[in-house]
């Protein structure tokens, strides 16, 4: 379960003060509970409930992945949202909003590589080799770029997600973070529009106590989303490293001598086939058997037969007729 700040604790710091009523925001009216000395006072229960609420999306964001960057440029704000940003690990803003660090964020990269080559050439002993007045102006550039960049070096892309203090202080970050579609949390005042963030704490925006329990908040719920997201990928990692491991002991289970000897075993031995063969033998039988159909060698002497029984009254009458002609010739002779 997410840890937030508790009403004894939210009260102790002072974030039920609320502004002047004259200068309040009327939608903010039913975070108000009541006033007194010409001063608003916040509804610190409802405070509790969305400052939970704003973590839990704070923790769900960290924990996808996702970046988010801390915005207070006000004097009373800008330490600590320096100091819990670092140790949380996450990209901040304290001195100026530059106009387009979002919406024109690729030119904001090319600034921001630049403080780095200057940066680069200090560490590299370049700059011993530039002339004092050269030297000179490349170190009031980096400390110029590094005032308003410094913060965000590291941010490689646009936010995921904004942390801001004061949103009317903040104007042009929060319009920049509209216009991309990009989550707002932020603290909300008395004198505050809550329609435009998506997520608001109600409380005391000017009090340093109260900034610092807040933000305190914010950076160990982005702590614990990261967290959760390491034990994630571990836990994917060590999966997917179990499932190579047995796909190779499978593999080398295969390969293995045992295995092939195995294979051998379950083969059929040679004199397994050899009753295959009679099957196969049978078939020039069953032709042997079947050319009687056909006439065969055995049918053609009766069949010769039969016919020389028929001629033979023909050559029998032939030799008479030959033996008559030869009588006759003999008695002529005489």
């Amino acid at each position: 379960m997410q840890k937030h700040a508790s009403v004894d604790e939210l009260l102790k710091s002072g974030a039920h003060f609320g502004h002047l009523t004259r200068r309040w925001n009327p939608k903010m009216k039913e975070f108000i509970f009541m006033q007194r000395n010409g001063i608003h006072i916040i509804d610190l229960k409802k405070t509790e409930v969305f400052l939970k609420d704003a973590l839990e999306q704070v923790k769900n964001l960290t924990a996808s992945g996702k970046t988010i960057l801390f915005v207070g440029t006000k004097k009373q704000s800008r330490e600590i949202i320096k100091t819990e940003a670092i140790r949380c690990g996450m990209p901040f803003v304290t001195n100026r909003w530059l106009g387009g660090m979002l919406t024109n964020f690729e030119t904001v990269k090319r600034s921001i590589g630049r403080m780095q080559d200057i940066e680069s050439q200090r560490n590299d002993g370049t700059f011993e080799n530039l002339t004092k007045k050269e030297r000179l102006m490349r170190e009031r550039e980096y400390t110029k770029l590094e005032a308003t960049l410094g913060g965000i070096a590291t941010m490689n892309r646009v936010p995921g997600a904004v942390f801001v203090v004061d949103t009317v202080k903040e104007s042009i970050a929060v319009n920049e973070a509209v216009k991309l579609n990009i989550p707002i949390i932020a603290l909300a005042d008395t004198n505050s529009d809550p329609d435009i963030p998506d997520f608001i704490i109600p409380c005391n925006d000017d009090s340093a106590r109260t900034i610092q329990l807040i933000t305190s908040n914010i950076a160990d719920a982005i702590l614990e989303g990261m967290a959760e997201r390491q034990a994630r990928e571990e836990e994917e990692l060590a999966e997917q490293s179990l499932l190579e491991s047995q796909g190779k002991a499978e593999a080398e289970a295969k390969d293995s001598p045992a295995a092939k000897t195995r294979k051998r075993r379950t083969r059929k031995p040679e004199g397994n086939k050899g009753p295959a063969k009679p099957a196969a033998a049978a078939k020039p039988a069953a032709k042997r058997e079947a050319k009687p159909e056909v006439k065969s060698d055995a049918a053609k002497p009766a069949a010769a037969k039969e016919t020389a029984s028929k001629d033979a009254p023909k050559t029998e009458a032939k030799e008479a007729s030959k033996g008559k002609e030869a009588d006759k010739d003999s008695a002529k002779e005489a």
